[in-house]
């Protein structure tokens, strides 16, 4: 007879790891340029205060948004970030995985469902997407009629391979190169980034690694980024696919590393492009106002550091905060804007602003 003594049922996670699932789960949203609501800040909340489940926690987000009327053309897609959000909370706090093309597939189903008509569903159309890393070019993806093929392969090789007689610095470069591969199939119509980061958390898991922690949760962007710049070449502009950024990352999650993870690292020399046809790329105007090579004044500077830590400012705020008129904030904005530093996202009244 089996002795169940042996097995435990499984709980919630204490305080400390629902924190860490929490923050992991919202900081992904910024891999598509999502911002949850304070809503779900406030009920991710008091799930980490122990008041309520995960399950409840996720009960109440629907809930809210049933009994919220929908509005039509929502760019800002904070119910998706809400959602999402609740789910990737859901699945990281399980303790349950398998190592397989079904078990992803199902990942993105889980987070999906009822967001996209296509969740856990594999593409059956090509994509491309221009990326703001390479300057408005595109990743090539791989073709519809060979995804099934392509991630069986994938998975195979992967399960083949072996990690005993490496070291633990090789271990995780492969692990990355396994991740890019995976991510650059994108099997699906959206929803592919924050598919790949659940997986390969719970895959680093059974490794030993515990990767929910800061490092995912505050550098998605950037993650993402580093797998955009894995898998583009252009012999034609002397670009070369590349994974230090990505192997940056990771050391940075599994390793303890301290390397500066910055996303103006990653984009590509614009003297690889033709400057008529192609925009001029930006740098990081907050993390390093003084090296950005489109010109900004004083005032554009303190606003992108009030946005970086506001968003959802409007100018009226922000012209309170300096201590400058409304009009002065509204031509600061409009410059930042033309130059590509900044995107609003959603109406003047209820939208958020985002730092490109």
């Amino acid at each position: 007879m089996i002795d169940l003594n042996n097995y435990m049922l499984q709980g919630e996670p204490d305080q400390r790891e629902r924190g860490y699932i929490w923050h992991t789960a919202i900081g992904l949203q910024q891999t598509d340029g999502l911002k949850t609501s304070d809503y779900l800040i406030a009920t991710a909340n008091r799930n980490i205060n122990g008041e309520i489940t995960l399950a409840e926690a996720q009960n109440l987000i629907y809930s809210y948004y049933k009994a919220k009327p929908a509005k039509k053309d929502d760019k800002t897609r904070t119910e998706e970030a809400d959602k999402v959000s609740a789910r990737v909370s859901l699945i990281l706090a399980e303790k349950t995985f398998s190592f397989s093309p079904v078990e992803y597939i199902a990942i993105h189903r889980r987070l999906f469902e009822g967001v996209y008509k296509f969740a856990g569903k594999i593409r059956d159309y090509n994509i491309s997407k221009n990326e703001w890393v390479l300057n408005g070019e595109t990743v090539y993806y791989a073709g519809a009629d060979s995804i099934r093929d392509t991630l069986e392969y994938d998975f195979a090789r992967e399960r083949e391979f072996d990690y005993k007689d490496i070291s633990i610095t090789e271990a995780v470069e492969h692990i990355a190169k396994f991740t890019s591969g995976l991510w650059q199939i994108h099997a699906f119509g959206e929803g592919n980034t924050r598919t790949t980061a659940v997986f390969t958390i719970k895959y680093l898991r059974t490794f030993g690694f515990n990767v929910t922690n800061e490092i995912f949760a505050e550098n998605a962007w950037y993650f993402r980024n580093a797998l955009v710049r894995a898998n583009y070449r252009s012999l034609k502009q002397g670009i070369h696919a590349t994974q230090e950024y990505l192997d940056r990352f990771f050391a940075n999650l599994l390793l303890n590393e301290k390397n500066v993870l910055k996303n103006r690292d990653l984009r590509v020399n614009k003297s690889n492009y033709d400057p008529v046809n192609v925009p001029d790329p930006v740098s990081d105007p907050v993390n390093d106002p003084v090296n950005v090579p489109v010109k900004i004044t004083e005032n554009q500077q303190k606003v992108l550091l009030i946005l970086k830590e506001n968003p959802d400012f409007t100018a009226v705020q922000i012209a309170e905060k300096i201590g400058v008129s409304e009009k002065t904030i509204k031509r600061a904005l409009g410059a930042l804007k033309a130059a590509k530093l900044i995107e609003r996202v959603g109406s003047d009244k209820t939208g958020h602003w985002v730092l490109r």
